[in-house]
């Protein structure tokens, strides 16, 4: 009797003392949640982006800056991804830095077994650079750059839980608001933005892992791909001090040149660790 009694109160003992453990380890994922999210961002170097024209301002950027008198390019010493780093194509480029990213999301989440599906939006803060420079004869640099500001997504997710852990992908759409910029060593034309639209849409894709730490808390690591379509950043370049057989301002149009970059999307690389309150 005492055997069967002893028995009896171990294993209620260890059910217990196991509870918590199970219930730790395989949680409810169900319902809101809200979290702060930080990380960095790298920008994928596009190989080959360069500079493009409008010589006769009919909008399409299909024409080539040519020397006086001649049918030569230019713009034949070529370009590079990043930032000059001087005048001349030989000088080079740095290397867009890496940036970085804060953010906040609001989710939530449904569970169906062992799968869960949710939404989630999120708000960030960036600080992330892209540039191209186009080199010409002259020797002088261009270079347009986008600055990476703000960014919101929505997306969906759905992943599978596992014990303490979630593992998910997600993907949605984005909109950003970037900052553009033009500077030139050329000292002798004139340069007008004409055209400076700050706004890009786009997707992201990606997948991560969420943690439980504790009922209500939990850590998240998480990749996330980014591609954005950002709008046009057009600059005209004039005559300015420069001569009447200056390439910028030769027929058929002697108003001057409209010129872009030529790649117009930014894909980003972002690892984001973040922590969520749930509710």
């Amino acid at each position: 009797m005492m055997k069967t009694i002893s028995a009896a109160s171990l294993t209620l003992l260890l059910a217990g003392v196991a509870s918590p453990a199970l219930a730790q380890s395989a949680p409810d994922w169900s319902g809101p949640y809200i979290g702060v999210y930080g990380g960095v961002t790298e920008n994928n170097e596009v190989a080959g982006e360069d500079l493009i024209f409008d010589r006769d301002f009919d909008g399409d950027f299909d024409d080539t800056v040519v020397l006086n008198g001649t049918t030569n390019d230019a713009f034949s010493p070529g370009s590079c991804s990043g930032s000059a780093l001087g005048q001349a194509f030989a000088n080079g480029c740095d290397i867009d830095p890496t940036g970085v990213e804060a953010s906040v999301r609001l989710g939530y989440d449904m569970q169906f077994g062992s799968f869960v599906v949710g939404v989630v939006g999120e708000l960030s803060a960036a600080d992330l650079e892209d540039s191209v420079t186009g080199f010409s004869t002259t020797p002088a640099a261009y270079v347009f750059t986008r600055e990476l500001e703000t960014m919101a997504a929505l997306r969906l997710r759905a992943g599978f839980a596992t014990g303490p852990a979630l593992i998910y992908v997600t993907g949605g759409g984005a909109m950003a608001k970037l900052e553009n910029s033009f500077r030139t060593t050329n000292g002798a034309n004139s340069f007008t933005e004409i055209v400076n639209e700050d706004e890009a849409d786009g997707y992201q894709l990606g997948a991560g892992v969420e943690w439980r730490l504790a009922p209500n808390l939990s850590l998240t690591g998480e990749y996330l791909f980014t591609n954005l379509q950002p709008d046009d950043h057009v600059i005209r370049v004039g005559q300015g001090t420069a001569p009447a057989t200056n390439p910028f301002i030769l027929p058929p149009n002697t108003v001057g040149t409209d010129m872009m970059r030529a790649n117009d999307r930014m894909e980003l690389h972002a690892f984001k660790i973040g922590m969520n309150v749930r509710f």
